[in-house]
């Protein structure tokens, strides 16, 4: 092969101003500048830097990192230098990979038996068991009580993990292996003996000071790594913070992390409602009901079976139900006025704007499920049962008045009680005889012989039921009132809910502020979660009763007290 003519010959074809554009040119277009200085360099190797092209273009880090070729003009080299991290800005997000990382959980015992499907609730961090964690686990599976129930459920878990192909536990138990993709993090025991060291004032023997000197060694042994220890016990968690350690409460069971976030089934309309939707607004007549369809910005925040209502003097009001909203656009429909006395129920008639909303509902068939929330002395036992007696003795839509409630005792408990399923639960429904005492008067012209046959007709179709033989069964054409609601927990609102059948109606009363249930809070309860599940839902509603009725005493003390 003939070699090209000599450098010497080209040059001097070209002036000086020609030979030295590289060096200029590399100070302001620094990635255009490889190509002409290496030409103008070395022209006599064409053919070797044609090989190298490829690999220079591939891996232009280690070019720059070697200086594999030795440059004559520095100035051009270094400017080749600058250029190449400024081309691979792909490489910075690598720095931020450790804020990233995963933590490690240390789970309580009380945790597992509060939740038995908490281990897959940790998203892609880890979990740790310390070896005093099973030991408990082990002595509380004894037994018929949700506890130790919970705690059978965890071990079998732990077991299915364990048992699971390719299962090491050495090296963790991935948690997605049993069916849950929602938890990509692993699951480790403790399998050897960890150094920790607690002050003297915290007793060694104790389980709870044990698993804290298992997040202690763990802190020091998987640093920066963070360690957190997830308890339910709060003088666990103070503790913890006492030496230093993270810690957080379990938070995936409450619903809400503020009770007064709750839905509460009504909404003011704003003030120029009416001005405002004077041009848009589309009404119709269908029977007694007036309906309105609106659009607007205040159709985003409406939900089905929502109560809007607009009060100013001067104007109109307006009590509406939302029945339908499809795109921005949302009709409302009108109230049947259950305040007036020709609309009394069972001779009861609402007397402020929250119970006729309430009434509303529980009258209306083709509402399924009703949540009364509300203090004492709102009338929420009362206007259930007069829906009930109404709709089963007058309309005959049901069949029977079903009552049952959480057997859940102020004070300390008395014992066992004698006497049948029904006689035992009736110390329990002391509400449900002052309630028919006050509806059994409100028949005057009957006399005294027409209210006993009524109060033995009302006693017939209304049967008292324990929550603890409810699984199983199915009701089919029933009204079930749900009384003190608040003490349950969301499985066993479940299991109650899922009791109906065909035709059933169903009625959950309550007050959040009222909770005896020990380890339920209000964000927690069962009656928040069925609250907050099934808003929004066409065959359900929710309405939280304002103001109280029973009398001015009870009113005063419930705000004072």
């Amino acid at each position: 092969m003939p070699l090209p003519p000599a450098p010497t010959k080209r040059a001097a074809l070209l002036s000086p101003d020609v030979l030295d554009a590289p060096v200029r040119a590399s100070a302001k277009a620094p990635r255009k500048s490889s190509k002409p200085v290496e030409s103008a360099i070395q022209p006599v190797a064409v053919g070797l830097l044609e090989r190298r092209a490829v690999t220079e273009r591939e891996q232009p880090i280690i070019y720059a990192e070697k200086k594999a070729i030795p440059a004559v003009d520095t100035r051009a080299i270094s400017s080749q230098k600058e250029s190449v991290p400024r081309a691979q800005p792909a490489f910075r997000p690598k720095k931020t990979r450790p804020s990233s990382q995963p933590k490690l959980f240390v789970l309580d015992t009380n945790v597992l038996m509060h939740d038995p499907m908490c281990l897959f609730r940790f998203e892609e961090h880890d979990i740790f068991l310390p070896m005093i964690v099973l030991e408990e686990l082990d002595g509380h599976k004894k037994g018929m009580t949700e506890v130790a129930r919970n705690a059978r459920q965890t071990s079998r878990t732990l077991d299915g993990l364990a048992g699971a192909n390719g299962a090491d536990i050495g090296k963790g138990l991935k948690l997605n292996t049993t069916g849950h993709p929602e938890a990509s993090g692993c699951l480790f025991f403790q399998t050897k003996v960890l150094d920790y060291t607690l002050p003297m004032s915290l007793p060694q023997g104790k389980a709870d000071n044990q698993i804290l000197g298992v997040v202690e060694a763990l802190r020091k042994e998987y640093a920066p790594r963070e360690v957190v220890l997830v308890s339910k016990d709060i003088n666990m968690r103070v503790k913890a913070r006492a030496l230093g350690l993270n810690t957080d409460d379990y938070q995936n069971d409450k619903v809400l992390e503020d009770g007064d976030l709750l839905y509460a089934g009504s909404l003011a309309l704003p003030p120029d409602f009416w001005t405002r939707q004077s041009k848009t607004i589309e009404s119709w007549q269908q029977g007694i009901h007036t309906f309105y369809r609106i659009t607007g910005p205040i159709v985003p925040s409406l939900l089905i079976n929502q109560f809007v209502f607009f009060e100013s003097p001067g104007e109109p009001s307006l009590y509406a139900r939302v029945t339908e909203i499809q795109g921005k656009t949302a009709v409302l429909k009108t109230l049947k006025d259950f305040t007036h006395l020709k609309n009394s129920v069972w001779g009861v008639t609402m007397r402020n704007r929250e119970q006729n909303f309430a009434m509303n509902l529980l009258m209306d068939p083709e509402v399924d499920f009703v949540t009364l929330a509300g203090t004492a002395g709102t009338g929420k036992t009362l206007m259930a049962l007069a829906s009930g007696l109404t709709q089963v003795l007058d309309d005959r839509r049901y069949t029977e008045i079903i009552m049952t409630r959480a057997t859940v005792s102020v004070g300390e408990d008395i014992g066992f009680l004698p006497g049948t399923e029904e006689e035992k639960m009736g110390p329990w429904m002391g509400a449900l005889d002052d309630n028919l005492e006050v509806l059994g008067k409100t028949d005057g012209g009957a006399g005294e012989w027409g209210r006993a046959a009524t109060n033995e007709l009302i006693r017939s179709r209304i049967k008292v039921k324990s929550m603890n033989f409810m699984r199983g069964r199915t009701f089919m054409n029933k009204y079930v009132i749900i009384d003190e609601a608040q003490n349950l927990t969301p499985k066993q609102m479940k299991t109650l809910i899922t009791r109906a059948g065909p035709g059933t109606k169903i009625v959950c009363m309550g007050n959040l502020a009222q909770i005896d249930t020990p380890y339920l809070t209000e964000g927690s309860s069962g009656m928040t979660f069925a609250v907050d599940r099934f808003k929004g839902w066409p065959h359900g509603g929710h309405i939280t009763l304002a103001r109280g009725e029973r009398s001015r005493l009870a009113d005063f003390a419930s705000e004072v007290l």
